[in-house]
């Protein structure tokens, strides 16, 4: 619609044609704004429009602006400029303002955060902007921000919009409005109650609507929020006010019309507020609940249900309130029957000037009043903030050398008060939460015998100065507030804000005057994953602790996704944390992991994985048992859905109780499993989905060849069906229901142990890019207000572009260099890492980019994190419209190597799938041993396999994922360990049949031996080594010079007896632990417990043990302690590890014998020195069956973590 001067009763205001030659002018107004006062004269500014062909102020400032009344509240959808005509005036850039009533405006933004608007960029072209959301209004004000430097503020303005028509009542704090059912009509399957309300009242009951049952919902107004209660049952018998459902919104109480939406349906509540809508789980009742009364600012009930705010209905308006599509406020206009009430049919417009602090250069100042040459002195205003400290206001004493300062300090939650030169410095305790963002009111009397302050209505008086003291100097650097204030007095007289604005009276500076500016930055909160918002006036910040994320936003989560990255960054096995989705919505979850040699295994535990007997249950015929995780469902799904593999034991121990019957029967016996609500299975452990078998029935192995389960035979003794499902869309197992429980006889166990998952296809889908021109393309990447990209890269080369997405303008990019860019609509902006080392060495280099509202981040490796800051009030909306190139698809030159695990916000792109379908990209990329071959330990070799590596322990004398794990044993007198090699050549026509070549390797030139042992026996024979050629090698722990510990080597070559003393050591043999024992290529120890063969000849007891992995800080310090008889005593600790033996005479066929006994007694001057070592082992005693039968199998529960034996000393 064109708006002409003559065409519309406009005040205050000129409208200008983009094709009229001439200048319509009217007053042209400087702008608004506030602060804190101090005593000056008033000054008056002058202004004049002039120009031709458009609107042009007489100074070009951003003092200044023009404003439009359209006659009546209009629908407005758009507003375009030009430049004034036949000149160089014209604007670049302005704000929007609207308002009802052409006070208390409101600030126009664009994504909730930009405010202006693009402008001309020459005096004839016509800019024109469409409001996201169409504005009601009847006044529009344009302020200026930026115009052609070589020129002035030019304008030609045009307003697209429509008539608006709207019913409306008011309320006035004790009227209500009550809407009455008369007919239940047809149910539907949405009920919706939508509205819009302005009010300047903090808290109100909006709405409550009462049904059958005596249930009911109300909707009410506090502290500016909405809250939304759910109420049932009589109060008589009750005292509940009801369970809040959910809060929404924030500064609701600003005068300014707000939308709400309140969708009813079956099983879920929709609550709008504004633009954002929030989903709410309902109780059960509510699902078929029937509205029987609404009522509307007030709760005007049965009286059985206690109103949620008491005697606090609402004052404010209400417009176009419709249940469903019936208009009710209508209704009351035309006096219906089922509408009653008490309101008025138009909006009472009350007008309250605010003024607006926006920055630390902002300040108001104002005269004081000629009553204070009496000595009385009395300021009043009302503030609201959210920053936690602010100079509110500061004025001289009146016939007085002195200042007061009047300062909030949320951080002590005090209001101070400062009184200089006779000075009282108070700390007032009077508030508390004043940086909430609701209205406060503060005022300060003041008087030549005393002061007075009260704050919320809570007085303190303070009688008499005290002296000043040197800390009140360091506070005259106050944080300025920042801020709204209103309602400001002084000594009873408001001030007109209206007059400061139009230069009549006191000054400004950086001030928003006749408007609230104030934003709450944490509705909605653009923390996530439960991160806590809080804020400033400028910015906001979130607190992500407990929440197992991280970031500006907490957006990043700070744990791995599976236990297979965890193996690859070196850990063992353990409890971590699990973080599935990385950043998506699914919660960490604590498991175990197992870390093998070859694989690492997720296990998640449930409320029973104990072998358990089946109790029958006189109710029914049947006996079921349901299983809870640790986890959520969501959580099993995706671990499951990710996994390489996962299993779950299912075992049925019977005697007289069938299982699955025949294939043919109906089965005694189910259970369910896979995504919950699960489906019912009728098969096995061990046999195929469907199969209606055990694992006995597929291999043809039952007892009874006519079924095919062992239980089914029916046999009155103790068999078992037990077997792993590994299918994984039949798991988890959820619930079990066994039948042939009850007859007399009847007896049965079973066991379901934990899930367990190896494996991890995100983390191990990659492509090779073998050409630069070669690329991947995805969907489009949606990342509007946070995006996290993460990878791992290996490469050859020095440059290229990992991957893009373009929009019209806006793009995000990642680079080689490495270089995050990216463009939201504020230019582009760059976040750079620099690296010492390069990063084309072909090993693996990890990549985290992420961009939030607040910052952008790239980590590479575990380099520092770099980041750069969002600009201020900037576009905050990524908008893509492309497809996502993996590679590029530009002219940008594109990567050459390989690209594994990308993740986009947590969801795992598909490398390899799209790989096989795409020219110069291959599928998978080998080579992993470069990068993690590090992690395998004691001479553990790196293996490769098609997804990762693993570690092959075989040549080592250590076990475990990482070969990082001692084999360990205790011994005792009896012990000892004998090893036999093959002979070199046939001396007797007997050969070995050892089929490994593990132990083979024994005709060097030289051996090397290395162990680890402690003992306190002195002295003892460690090894002994002989050859055929009749040579030997011992190795002895003994008491050197100053009874200090020692260990010494004898060689014995070509001798034909052993050395005595050697022979009196070994009877008197060895106490204590020995580890890693490694001859060369073989490993003896570790042969004998975990390896048994023919080769390994044991005699005495050999019980595996973890002595061997504690050791103290300092492994060769003395323990000192006390004998009975106060005598002095020592007791030495050992730990060689890896002592380096080579010999260079030893050589042919050797066998190596490791002795252990029991106690040793040394003789050494005046010292008695013996230990006793104390072994324990747990024996499993079988539980018996309540009938006296015995029940043959064990009760036993997957262990997670490996117990710590605590080694015990006694010295006597």
């Amino acid at each position: 619609a064109h708006i002409s001067n003559q065409e519309s009763k406009y005040q205050r205001v000129c409208d200008l044609s983009f094709h009229s030659h001439s200048a319509c002018c009217h007053i042209c107004h400087p702008a608004l704004f506030i602060t804190y006062p101090l005593i000056i004269k008033s000054h008056l500014f002058s202004f004049l429009c002039a120009g031709a062909g458009g609107w042009s102020p007489l100074t070009s400032d951003r003092y200044q602006w023009l404003e439009v009344d359209l006659g009546r509240r209009t629908r407005i959808t758009a507003v375009a400029t030009q430049g004034r005509y036949g000149s160089s005036d014209w604007l670049t850039a302005y704000l929007l303002m609207f308002s009802d009533t052409g006070h208390n405006w409101r600030q126009h933004r664009q994504e909730d955060s930009l405010g202006a608007f693009p402008g001309n960029s020459n005096a004839d072209s016509v800019v024109q902007y469409k409001l996201e959301q169409p504005v009601i209004a009847r006044y529009l004000r344009l302020i200026p921000l930026d115009w052609n430097p070589t020129g002035r503020i030019g304008l030609r303005l045009e307003i697209y919009g429509c008539r608006y028509t709207s019913d409306v009542a008011n309320f006035d704090g004790s009227s209500s409005l009550v809407y009455r059912l008369s007919l239940r009509p047809s149910r539907t399957t949405i009920e919706t109650i939508s509205l819009k309300f302005k009010t300047l009242k903090n808290c109100g009951t909006l709405l409550h609507a009462e049904g059958q049952r005596d249930h009911s919902l109300t909707l009410v107004l506090d502290k500016g929020k909405l809250l939304l209660y759910h109420q049932q049952g009589n109060p008589i018998f009750s005292f509940s006010y009801g369970s809040l459902l959910v809060s929404l919104g924030s500064l609701l109480d600003d005068q300014h019309w707000h939308y709400i939406k309140l969708e009813r349906m079956n099983t879920h509540l929709n609550l709008t507020v504004d633009k954002t809508t929030q989903q709410v789980h309902i109780p059960a009742e509510l699902s078929h609940w029937d509205i029987h009364q609404l009522s509307l600012g007030a709760v005007q009930g049965h009286g059985l249900q206690k109103p949620i705010l008491s005697n606090r209905n609402l004052s404010g308006c209400l417009e176009n309130l419709f249940y469903n599509n019936l208009n009710l406020i209508d209704l009351a206009k035309q006096k219906s029957h089922q509408v009653t009430g008490n309101v008025t049919f138009s909006c009472a417009e009350p007008v309250f000037v605010a003024v607006t602090f926006t920055d630390s250069q902002s300040f108001l100042q104002l005269p004081g009043s000629t009553s204070w040459s009496q000595g009385v002195t009395s300021v009043a205003l009302q503030f609201r903030t959210w920053n936690k400290v602010g100079l509110l206001l500061t004025f001289d004493l009146p016939n007085q050398d002195g200042v007061v300062w009047l300062y909030i300090n949320e951080e002590m939650r005090t209001i101070d008060i400062i009184r200089q030169i006779q000075c009282v410095y108070v700390c007032l305790c009077l508030g508390s939460g004043l940086n909430d963002g609701q209205w406060h009111s503060v005022e300060l009397k003041f008087r030549s015998d005393h002061l007075s302050i009260s704050v919320n209505d809570r007085v303190c008086i303070i009688a008499a100065a005290e002296a000043c003291t040197s800390e009140f100097l360091q506070l005259k650097a106050f944080s300025l507030f920042q801020g709204c204030m209103r309602l400001l007095a002084v000594d009873n007289q408001p001030i007109d804000l209206i007059k400061v604005q139009q230069r009549l009276l006191g000054n400004y500076s950086h001030l928003k005057i006749d408007m609230c500016g104030i934003i709450d930055r944490c509705s909605p909160s653009h923390c996530e994953h439960g991160g806590r918002c809080t804020q400033s006036w400028n910015t906001f910040h979130c607190n992500c602790s407990d929440s197992g994320y991280r970031g500006a936003t907490c957006h990043s989560s700070t744990f791995k996704q599976s236990c297979e990255e965890y193996k690859h960054d070196g850990n063992t096995s353990g409890h971590y944390y699990i973080d599935v989705d990385g950043s998506g919505p699914i919660k960490p979850q604590l498991v175990y992991c197992n870390m093998t040699e070859d694989k690492a295994w997720m296990v998640i535990q449930h409320n029973n994985t104990e072998l358990t007997r089946v109790t029958a249950s006189p109710e029914g015929n049947q006996y079921s048992a349901y299983f809870d995780y640790a986890s959520a469902d969501e959580q099993l799904a995706a671990i499951i859905n990710q996994s390489e593999h996962c299993e779950q034991e299912l075992s049925y121990y019977c005697r007289k109780s069938r299982l699955l019957n025949t294939p043919d029967g109906a089965p005694f016996s189910w259970w369910v499993g896979g995504p919950s609500p699960g489906q019912v299975q009728m098969y096995w452990g061990g046999a195929l989905p469907g199969s209606r078998q055990c694992a006995c029935g597929l291999q043809d192995s039952c007892l009874d060849p006519y079924h095919y389960c062992n239980c089914d035979a029916d046999h009155d003794q103790w068999t078992n069906d037990s077997g792993v499902i590994s299918h994984k869309e039949t798991l988890p197992v959820l619930s079990l229901v066994l039948g042939d429980v009850q007859r007399p006889g009847s007896e049965a166990a079973y066991r379901v142990g934990p899930l367990r998952c190896h494996g991890d296809k995100n983390f191990w889908n990659a492509a090779f890019f073998d050409k630069e021109t070669s690329y991947l393309h995805f969907p489009t990447f949606n990342g509007e207000l946070n995006a996290d990209i993460s990878f791992l890269f290996k490469t050859t080369s020095s440059s290229g572009v990992f991957l893009e997405n373009l929009g019209i303008k806006d793009f995000i990019r990642i680079e080689l260099k490495v270089v995050f860019s990216f463009d939201v609509g504020n230019g582009p902006l760059e976040v750079r890492v620099q690296t010492s080392v390069p990063l084309n060495d072909n090993r693996w280099h990890s990549v985290r980019a992420e961009r939030n509202v607040k910052e952008a981040s790239l980590r590479v490796d575990e380099l520092p994190v770099a980041t750069k800051a969002a600009p201020a009030d900037g576009h905050i909306h990524l908008q893509l419209n492309s497809q996502l190139f993996i590679g590029t698809a530009s002219r940008q030159k594109g990567f050459l190597g390989c690209i594994r695990s990308l993740q986009l916000n947590g969801v795992t792109l598909d490398l390899e799938e799209r790989a096989k379908i795409t020219p110069g990209v291959r599928p998978g990329c080998p080579g992993h041993c470069s990068s993690y071959g590090w992690l395998c330990q004691n001479q553990g070799r790196c293996v490769e396999k098609t997804s990762g590596f693993y570690c092959d322990c075989s040549p080592s004398a250590y076990t475990g994922a990482f070969c990082h794990k001692e084999v360990s044993a205790g011994f005792k007198s009896t012990t000892s360990i004998t090893y036999m090699f093959k002979e070199p050549y046939d001396l007797s026509g007997n050969t070995s049949a050892l089929p490994s070549s593990i132990y083979s390797d024994m005709t060097l030139r030289g051996e090397n031996i290395s162990l680890s042992f402690r003992t306190s026996q002195s002295p003892a024979l460690l090894l002994y080594v002989s050859s055929f050629y009749r040579e030997y090698l011992g190795s002895i722990s003994n008491w050197c010079f100053f009874f200090s510990p020692c260990l010494c080597v004898f060689l014995f070559p070509d001798s034909d007896e052993v050395d005595a003393d050697l022979v009196g050591v070994a009877s008197v043999g060895f106490t204590g632990c020995l580890s890693a024992v490694h001859f060369n290529s073989i490993s003896p120890l570790k042969a004998a417990l975990l390896h048994p063969d023919s080769a390994v000849i044991v005699t005495g007891p050999l019980v595996q043990s973890s002595c061997g992995s504690s050791s103290s800080a300092n492994p060769y310090a003395a323990e000192t302690t006390h004998s009975l008889s106060g005598i002095r005593a020592a007791s030495v600790y050992y730990s060689t590890y890896y002592t380096p033996l080579y010999i260079e005479r030893v050589r042919g066929v050797i066998a190596v014998v490791i002795f252990i006994t029991v106690s040793a007694l040394v003789i050494m001057a005046r010292f008695i020195c013996s230990r006793k070592e104390t072994y324990r082992n747990q024996e499993v005693k079988a539980s018996q069956s309540e009938d006296g039968h015995e029940f043959p199998f064990s009760s036993q529960a997957d262990s997670q973590s490996a117990p710590n034996e605590n080694q015990k000393e006694y010295f006597i």
